[in-house]
């Protein structure tokens, strides 16, 4: 198995996967210290540090079990960013990024995670 640490989606991976878990452990370092809403914060951190290994997976994952990292990858982000990025809004602010953005980010996890599992059994075309 080749594995493809050097490609641009290895790389592109490997920098979302060091920015969710910086942005995980500010959170929780936020509601280890908050005030009655820190468990937003909590929350927040928590689906961030869910998704970077697995973005650290994606990026070591060997090219021939994927038929691509960044569906999957790019989803991950997205949906953390709508939906930890809407409670740490509400926690700081009081407002919302937008109406429904954490019910939409936490969907579009599940599709990033669906994505995961079609990519993984779905075989690469001959190259």
């Amino acid at each position: 198995m080749n594995l493809d640490r050097s490609s641009a989606s290895s790389r592109v991976c490997l920098g979302c996967a060091g920015l969710l878990g910086a942005f995980g452990t500010g959170g929780a370092a936020f509601a280890a210290h908050g005030g009655a809403n820190a468990w937003l914060a909590g929350i927040a951190a928590a689906i961030a540090f869910v998704h970077a290994p697995a973005l650290l997976a994606l990026a070591f994952a060997p090219r021939e079990m994927l038929r691509t990292r960044l569906l999957p990858a790019g989803l991950m982000v997205l949906g953390v960013g709508l939906f930890s990025g809407d409670l740490a809004m509400r926690l700081a602010t009081g407002e919302r990024l937008f109406p429904n953005a954490a019910p939409i980010g936490g969907s579009i996890l599940i599709l990033a995670w669906a994505s995961l599992i079609l990519l993984a059994v779905w075989p690469r075309r001959a190259t």
